[in-house]
């Protein structure tokens, strides 16, 4: 009797895997719609801090939070351009399940990676926007157990 419905359990788990692969690529592209995205140009390199966009320009006299690494000026550029991100989960809703920042509606905040040279993953440091647009950034370098508030000179 085993042998005659281990293969319809066999068939029905293969199903339930491949429906539920099917669900979480259906939600990484809805969570990647929800970030608008531009084209950088061909011969822009991620890997070095890019200089603000205009709409983002640093007046002369002032300067970014000093806390900030200077990978975290290349982020504000993209979040400023809307993109397109390095990271796939760059732009995705953080839930701040931990309420280290003010508490605010579903999809207030969003989270962007600020790389760290020399690791070939996302790593801890992160920017965490709120609103839309943008009124606060806040930037953690280690994975959310810490947050600072910063602002974008306009």
């Amino acid at each position: 009797m085993l042998r005659k419905y281990g293969w319809l359990v066999l068939i029905i788990g293969l199903a339930l895997a491949f429906w539920l692969g099917k669900q979480s690529a259906s939600n990484d592209q809805v969570a990647q719609s929800t970030v608008a995205t531009t084209s950088l140009p061909q011969d822009q390199n991620l890997s070095e801090p890019a200089p603000l966009p205009s709409s983002v320009r640093l007046p002369e006299s002032a300067s970014l939070a000093s806390f900030l690494p200077p990978e975290a000026q290349t982020t504000l550029a993209l979040i400023s351009r809307g993109g397109p991100f390095p990271n796939r989960q760059d732009g995705v809703v953080f839930q701040n399940r931990e309420q280290r920042l003010p508490k605010k509606t579903r999809g207030y905040y969003h989270e962007f990676t600020v790389e760290t040279p020399g690791l070939s993953h996302r790593g801890a440091r992160r920017i965490i926007t709120g609103g839309t647009p943008v009124e606060i950034y806040y930037y953690t370098e280690d994975h959310y157990e810490n947050f600072r508030q910063f602002e974008v000179p306009r």
